[in-house]
């Protein structure tokens, strides 16, 4: 819910990545907006219209954003695509050379060449159509060219290594990376180069490109002064790179919380970028432009959490015989009075009602009502908040009871 006011402006910046473009957004809301959701959500309809995308947490210590062949690492990982989660990379590659094969034999009239013939010819095609990245990176075409090399001689695991390394895993062995003539490892600038040929695989086997959510970037704002300036001098670069055309068919997302966009320890610490990223937020929400580089989400509020409750409720009860008496019983006044009834055992954080609000809404009423034909919530129900059953957000905002009740970490 909610999302219908970026939908138009969304599927008009895919069509623009779609076309050879590429789009860098910015989503900024506090903890429990939905920012996580919205990215999803965006990923969900990208994949629908052909996209790969692929979804990256930063952190600090797993994933810095200033080692930009880490967050390659984790991208290549994390590919997803309609055809599923698993592997997705080495099926995108296979997928491209089965392409470039069916375009030699296309070319080649009726008699299909031999399998030698056809190797030498599809290499030469390769060459053709990544002669641009052969110039910034002419190290992924070495191993792509070594992979298929690899393949055709039945070298499956010299091939196993190519691929493993051309998704940036370290401590590949010296057999697959000589049999391509590569050395080394993907650094920080060959990172890069190695998304540009991705983007150009991807552009060439029919896909319209690639979506990469950059998520909790305000965990920049909890590293060391020297680690922050590199993470956010990297995001100008990724920005300007962008702004240069330089990724055609790149639709980057970030997600941060206000402090990051707005506090000396976030982005204002780099005015470029800073600059770069600056929209006028003083204004009322709902006139918000959603074409602007960051998208602002509103905080949960009540309405919004029964009408999660509302929609969750249609669901259920589309599967359930007793349709008609779930939505009798579980009527817009008992969501509005329940997500009241919740929230404030919360402390009146709406933000972090919803994961508890819907799993008791579903097990707790929905359930009881679809098994007992005479169990009706307002009656026999009386919801109750255990310790065991929240987790750390919602623990912390039940309010204490009485001085003993307030947890003392020492």
């Amino acid at each position: 819910m909610g999302m219908d006011r970026f939908e138009s402006t969304i599927d008009e910046e895919l069509k623009q990545v779609a076309g050879g473009g590429s789009v860098f957004k910015a989503v900024r809301g506090e903890y429990g907006c939905g920012k996580t959701f919205l990215t999803r959500w965006l990923q969900d309809r990208a994949q629908r219209a052909g996209f790969v995308t692929a979804e990256v947490q930063i952190s600090e210590t797993e994933t810095p954003l200033h080692r930009l062949e880490t967050v390659y690492r984790r991208l290549i990982e994390r590919l997803s695509s309609t055809e599923g989660d698993d592997g997705v990379f080495r099926t995108l590659i296979d997928g491209w050379f089965f392409a470039l094969e069916e375009d030699v034999l296309a070319a080649g009239g009726a008699v299909a060449p031999a399998p030698e013939k056809l190797l030498e010819q599809t290499n030469e095609l390769l060459e053709k159509r990544l002669a641009a990245i052969n110039r910034v990176a002419p190290s992924f075409c070495m191993a792509l060219r070594g992979y298929r090399n690899a393949q055709a001689e039945g070298e499956s695991a010299v091939a196993d290594g190519l691929i493993a390394w051309l998704g940036g895993q370290p401590n590949v062995g010296m057999e697959s990376k000589r049999a391509a003539g590569i050395k080394g490892d993907v650094d920080h600038f060959a990172a890069l180069g190695f998304l540009q040929g991705l983007l150009a695989v991807l552009r060439d086997s029919g896909r319209p490109g690639l979506v990469v959510v950059l998520d909790e970037v305000e965990t920049l704002q909890r590293m060391r002064g020297d680690v922050r300036d590199k993470a956010l001098n990297a995001l100008r670069q990724l920005m300007d790179e962008i702004d240069s055309r330089r990724f055609p068919g790149l639709y980057l997302v970030i997600t941060g919380t206000p402090s990051f966009f707005d506090s000396p320890q976030g982005i204002q610490r780099l005015p470029p970028l800073a600059q770069r990223l600056h929209v006028d937020f003083r204004g009322e929400p709902r006139f918000d432009n959603p074409r602007a580089v960051q998208l602002r989400l509103k905080p949960f509020d009540l309405n919004g959490l029964a009408e999660v409750g509302g929609r969750v409720r249609d669901i259920f009860a589309d599967g359930s015989a007793r349709n008609n008496r779930i939505r009798q019983l579980v009527d817009k006044a008992f969501l509005d009075r329940f997500a009241d009834l919740i929230t404030g055992k919360l402390g009146g954080k709406v933000g972090v009602a919803p994961r508890i609000f819907l799993k008791k809404l579903v097990a707790d009423i929905l359930d009881r009502i679809d098994q007992f034909p005479d169990f009706d919530p307002g009656r026999d129900y009386s919801p109750s908040l255990a310790p065991s059953e929240l987790n750390e957000a919602e623990s912390a905002a039940v309010p204490a009871g009485s001085v003993d009740d307030i947890n003392i970490k020492v």
